[in-house]
């Protein structure tokens, strides 16, 4: 047994509380509030001078993937650039529980995150979540969490187009991408043909397996998009299909914030201080994630990198600076990325039956001048930053 003595407790879902306890039992919690016993034989972590919230969820990284620290220039193990459409490739292959970003990310408070497939290819694979703990992929791995990654704009055209390669243009991404969805769609529409005759069985396609799930809408897709009119075109072609979606990055999605509104589209945000560096970005905005959650979309923030993920409470201070609520704030990187990932029942919020998994900070954890101070995964602490 654990007992966490809190100065105040960002619950999430239920409020906040002042001088509350948290009993952890067995990886779980097992009780909140202010008139609760602790047990004569608990251990306890004395956070009465603390900041105690869920741990932080960021659902796009490309933590262990992109390989920190990279052996030579460019040789990372998350973007497989040699043929834009790759849906049978998974992030949980190049998975290392030893990379760098790991206890870096870990001490600044996250406990989970889902890392994704680079943005090469309008078809990258399938990302995994997993938690910031444990020596193999398995270990590591929350079952059940494959996410297909689709990709719009600059990155596929950048990739092949420069060969004269399809794609070349948006016309082309886009082009590509519908043709291989429809003809996903044929393989699975034989395929449930097949349960009911099966002289009709189609010649196994390992491709078309990986999307069966995807076009059936079994499998959630991210689609990355930054321009508006990307943004639109990532709607227009899953909801031609069916698909269930989230707008990876929205960077303009201010511009067409109505639209997602209506759509209670989910946007992952980020990353928060980019460089106008490409084209597709000269239209960022620290104001994106305020006003999309004004529209009524929901919002996940992100850094989409490694050990960089460290900064990202930083980072988010300054967006609140830029409009966003506070409330809000604390939904994009516990409850909301927690449902994007479909696993809020068990951490994205501190309830009894949830995960243990706690962050602890010595201030407003979205202030630049604070540290978090313990990370607790499934009721194991680490301290940090002392």
């Amino acid at each position: 047994m654990i007992a966490i003595k809190c100065g105040k407790v960002n619950t999430i879902t239920n409020g906040i509380l002042e001088n509350a306890i948290i009993l952890v039992e067995n990886g779980k919690i097992k009780e909140i509030g202010s008139n609760i016993s602790i047990p004569c034989d608990a251990e306890i972590i004395d956070a009465s001078n603390y900041y105690v919230m869920p741990g932080l969820i960021d659902a796009h990284t490309h933590i262990s993937t992109f390989s920190e620290p990279t052996t030579r220039f460019g040789m990372i193990d998350g973007n497989e650039m040699s043929n834009p459409i790759t849906p049978f490739i998974r992030a949980m292959d190049a998975l290392n529980p030893f990379d760098f970003a790991i206890d870096k990310v870990r001490n600044a408070g996250f406990t989970t995150v889902c890392t994704l497939p680079g943005s090469a290819n309008i078809i990258g694979g399938t990302g995994i979540v997993f938690k910031l703990r444990g020596h193999t992929a398995e270990e590591m791995i929350i079952p059940g969490t494959e996410q297909m990654k689709m990709a719009l704009g600059e990155n596929p055209r950048g990739v092949y187009g420069h060969d004269k390669k399809l794609p070349m243009t948006r016309m082309g991404v886009a082009g590509l991408w519908r043709q291989t969805l429809a003809e996903a769609k044929d393989y699975s529409d034989k395929l449930k043909e097949a349960e009911t005759d099966p002289t009709k069985v189609p010649k196994y396609d390992f491709k078309m397996e990986s999307l069966v799930k995807v076009i059936r809408g079994e499998m959630k897709v991210r689609i990355h998009c930054h321009r508006s009119d990307d943004i639109m075109t990532a709607i227009r072609v899953a909801e031609e299909f069916n698909l269930d979606y989230s707008l990876e990055h929205a960077t303009e999605g201010y511009k067409v914030a109505d639209v997602l509104g209506a759509k209670k589209a989910t946007c992952v945000v980020g990353p928060l201080l980019m460089d106008p560096v490409k084209q597709e970005l000269h239209a960022v905005s620290e104001e994106t994630a305020a006003i999309l959650c004004e529209a009524g979309a929901t919002v996940c923030l992100t850094a989409d990198t490694g050990s960089g993920t460290a900064w990202l409470p930083g980072n988010i201070g300054i967006i609140i600076r830029n409009g966003l609520s506070e409330e809000d704030a604390f939904r994009s990187v516990t409850i909301n990325p927690a449902k994007l990932l479909e696993i809020d029942k068990k951490v994205g919020s501190i309830e009894v039956g949830k995960d243990a998994d706690i962050a602890i900070f010595d201030g407003h954890p979205f202030s630049s001048m604070t540290l978090c101070r313990f990370t607790m995964i499934d009721g194991v602490a680490y301290k940090n930053n002392l």
